[in-house]
């Protein structure tokens, strides 16, 4: 199987790669969009803010790239911020695959921001490929200040607001968690998503 990690510029990619070679997957980080058009699967990763990284994608010509994927899509953190139409943050067009949103969490009193540390998820789609193997006791790893609505969520979490944890629009699905950093249960988010049968 071939999968393509789209090169966003993030510091996390280094670790998404990792996390599939102790899966036993091989990956090319890349920008070349004829490897990521070709691949079996593709990765979209980010950390940062939301414009800046859509301004990344532009410079990169790929944007449209990604708006034309029909082969299974994961975005992972800011990756599943870009999936949306808008994000507050810097006020950024997006990549416009699922309608909506990103804004900023709103948070309780007393409550940090970013949201950064292990939280759990409520799976609103339960028998998602996503979700194989997983019994909703698992714990994720999350760091982020911007979250998505939960109109697409097949899975949830919450920091003082519900928020979108698992996105899924046609191929294209995500986690704003780290499943890279996630232990055996991000682990296993990864190895379905690498299952022919979530296609």
């Amino acid at each position: 199987m071939t999968i393509a990690v789209i090169n966003s510029g993030g510091a996390n990619l280094g670790s998404v790669v990792h996390a599939l070679n102790r899966l036993g997957a091989e990956s090319v980080l890349t920008r070349d969009a004829v490897q990521i058009r070709a691949a079996e699967r593709v990765i979209l990763p980010g950390v940062g803010a939301a414009a800046w990284a859509m301004n990344a994608l532009r410079e990169a010509g790929l944007v449209e790239v990604i708006r034309s994927l029909n082969q299974p899509v994961l975005g992972i953190c800011l990756g599943l911020q870009l999936l949306f139409e808008r994000s507050e943050e810097g006020d950024a067009e997006c990549l416009g695959l699922i309608p909506g949103t990103v804004q900023k969490l709103a948070v309780q009193p007393g409550q940090r921001l970013p949201h950064m540390g292990w939280n759990q998820l409520n799976w609103t789609v339960p028998d998602d490929p996503l979700a194989r193997g997983l019994t909703g006791d698992e714990w994720f790893y999350f760091v982020h200040s911007y979250a998505a609505p939960t109109d697409a969520a097949v899975a949830t979490s919450e920091h003082g607001d519900r928020f979108a944890a698992i996105v899924r629009r046609g191929n294209f699905a995500a986690c704003q968690f780290h499943p890279e950093k996630s232990a055996a249960a991000g682990g296993r988010i990864l190895g379905n998503f690498l299952e022919r049968e979530i296609a």
